[in-house]
């Protein structure tokens, strides 16, 4: 298992643990006591750690690379999931995926970001940037669902759109604002969970829907811990300072009426028990897409306006 800088007493109680299991093994003197304290000892050391985490610290679990990605729980959580390419127009965007998934005898149009496992898998991902296309081809998806009354979920990982030329000379900021206002009168329930980072208008490009949900340690903001820090203090030594001063977390979007639940995690993070996290994610999406089927649908359309509406600050 990998443990971010924070997580290194954890770690080298692990190393400890792992010598006297070894000493255990390969001697003749009985330990089992000492191990059962050590066991102890790391289960304590994890409640402190992660009981308390800072900003920055759930911003790092974020994007733990053993987090599970958007095609782990698909797999997880559907009985059965048929991935449908391609925005019929220009490519099919490898950082954008979605399908037909079924659960719990629901039919349900997945639509979510999807990044790499490992250096290959990333690039071919593009770490989970998409390009227009693959706004495009998500807005496909979401008016396939709409045409057969199927309800709409979106998983959001990102660190944001890809900010390349060639996506700006293809239309970027035109494919996400049609998204929005698209979504925000898609007459069919829509439920978006935040499971990673949440990062600009690469993640409110799939974002707009009934229920927004966030899972314990991600992160929902207009800008990066980094790049605000590159932004107001022109270095990126800033970032833990430039997360506090975000709330971004889902504790403080909660607490803003942002989004509408949190989701919680296994101690340490949804990696430590992905399994555990990926029914906990298809109870969830089960439960509120049975709530929001109840509601009318011009109703429906009507609180998802008015939720965006009442976000913020502003004069007329």
């Amino acid at each position: 298992m990998t443990f971010l800088d924070f997580e290194k007493p954890i770690e080298e109680l692990y190393e400890q643990l792992n010598k006297l299991k070894k000493i255990g093994e390969n001697g003749k003197v009985d330990i089992q006591s000492t191990i059962i304290e050590m066991e102890s000892k790391i289960e304590q050391t994890k409640q402190a750690i992660y009981k308390n985490l800072n900003s920055w610290q759930r911003v790092q679990l974020s994007r733990h690379p053993e987090r599970p990605y958007t095609l782990y729980y698909l797999n997880h959580i559907c009985s059965r999931f048929i991935e449908l390419h391609g925005d019929r127009n220009v490519a099919d965007d490898k950082a954008m995926v979605g399908g037909i998934g079924e659960i719990d005898g629901q039919t349900i149009m997945f639509i979510g970001q999807q990044k790499g496992e490992n250096t290959k898998q990333r690039q071919y991902r593009n770490f989970g940037m998409a390009n227009p296309e693959g706004y495009r081809k998500a807005l496909r998806l979401m008016k396939i669902a709409e045409r057969f009354n199927i309800p709409v979920v979106a998983l959001i990982d990102t660190p944001g759109a890809f900010p390349g030329l060639e996506a700006e000379e293809r239309g970027q900021g035109e494919a996400i604002a049609r998204n929005l206002f698209e979504m925000s009168k898609l007459r069919v329930p829509v439920v978006c969970v935040i499971i990673g980072e949440g990062a600009s208008g690469g993640a409110l490009g799939i974002g707009i829907g009934d229920r927004i949900l966030m899972m314990e340690n991600t992160w929902y903001s207009v800008i990066s811990p980094e790049s605000c820090s590159s932004i107001l203090w022109h270095s990126w030594d800033h970032k833990e300072t430039a997360a506090e001063q975000l709330k971004l977390t889902a504790d403080h979007m909660y607490q803003f009426k942002l989004v509408d639940g949190v989701l919680p995690e296994p101690l340490g993070g949804a990696h430590h028990d992905p399994e555990r996290m990926a029914q906990t994610l298809k109870d969830t999406i089960s439960n509120t897409i049975r709530e929001l089927k109840l509601i009318p649908v011009n109703d429906l359309i009507r609180d998802r306006i008015q939720k965006f509406c009442q976000m913020g600050f502003f004069d007329e």
